[in-house]
């Protein structure tokens, strides 16, 4: 009988050894990160709810988005922290002008005042794909729990959220508050959907960051850049003060070297916005931890 025993014993090892083997081939794909920029701005309007659930139905692993504060303290999903003539209707019907949109700061609005602006209709001159169809500008808690119940009731995977602060020194008091503000309105709503683990917070504004790595250490941080202006990777995180999560440049910028010394740091390289397929594979291939596109079906096609 001690024979048997010994068998079933090497059988149930060689089982759950091949269970963890399959396990991590399974979770390989995973590992790189499809974000969703500004939910699935290629194919719907950005930042709105149903472009969010679009990008899901596409396997986004992350959501991104921007966020802006109102009158009245809200936070709202926005690029811009007014209204964009590009993508703008009045309450009357109009379409704001690119010479007047800079009139229409969300900061000066109350939210009530905000939702009746539409976002949504108007053709977009940059992606003629993009469906239209009558949104308006969502509360972020809104949006954080459309999404959660969107998963549950389609049986989808949990998501993450890579949250982008609207601010820099220049809009300070003029089109938003000063960043420790628009943190600790963040935090207060992170800690209260419990989506700490969930969460990532990236910026231009290094001040952002900056607060949250001594006020939120445990919170993961994205650093933006946009070129170079003459700074090494290596001035960038001196200037910064810390090693954050990810390193997000724009796409034109990563080369391999760039990559090796990320990853040399544990810092994530993550580009924006590659919206071409070669490109994609390209990167890929080079070795980012994850690709910001408008177009998260290119990764399906």
């Amino acid at each position: 009988m001690k024979w048997k025993f010994l068998i079933v014993v090497l059988i149930l090892n060689m089982s759950c050894s091949n269970s963890k083997k399959i396990a991590k081939e399974n979770l390989t794909p995973l590992e790189f990160d499809i974000q969703g920029h500004r939910g699935c701005r290629g194919l719907l309007p950005e930042n709105t709810i149903i472009g969010m659930y679009k990008a899901i139905d596409l396997g986004v692993n992350t959501l991104e988005m921007d966020v802006v504060v109102t009158k009245d303290n809200q936070l709202v999903l926005s690029h811009e922290p007014w209204f964009s003539h590009e993508i703008s209707t009045k309450p009357n019907g109009s379409e704001i002008q690119e010479s007047e949109e800079k009139q229409f700061s969300i900061y000066k609005m109350n939210y009530d005042e905000v939702k009746k602006f539409d976002v949504g209709k108007k053709l977009h001159p940059r992606f003629p794909q993009q469906q239209k169809i009558n949104c308006f500008k969502p509360l972020l808690g809104d949006l954080l729990d459309s999404v959660e119940n969107y998963l549950i009731q389609n049986n989808k995977p949990s998501v993450k959220f890579n949250i982008e602060t609207k601010c820099s020194p220049s809009g300070d008091a003029i089109y938003h508050p000063k960043p420790d503000v628009i943190v600790e309105l963040l935090m207060k709503l992170i800690h209260e959907k419990k989506i700490e683990e969930r969460v990532i917070i990236q910026s231009f504004d290094f001040r952002t960051l900056k607060y949250l790595h001594v006020n939120y250490p445990s919170i993961k941080t994205a650093m933006l850049i946009e070129d170079f202006d003459n700074r090494s990777l290596a001035n960038q995180l001196a200037d910064l003060g810390f090693v954050p999560t990810i390193y997000s440049p724009h796409f034109s910028l990563v080369n391999k070297e760039l990559i090796t010394n990320c990853h040399a740091k544990n810092i994530k390289i993550i580009p924006w916005t590659v919206n071409d397929k070669k490109k994609i594979i390209q990167l890929k291939k080079m070795g980012v931890d994850g690709i910001i596109t408008d177009y998260p079906n290119l990764f399906s096609n």
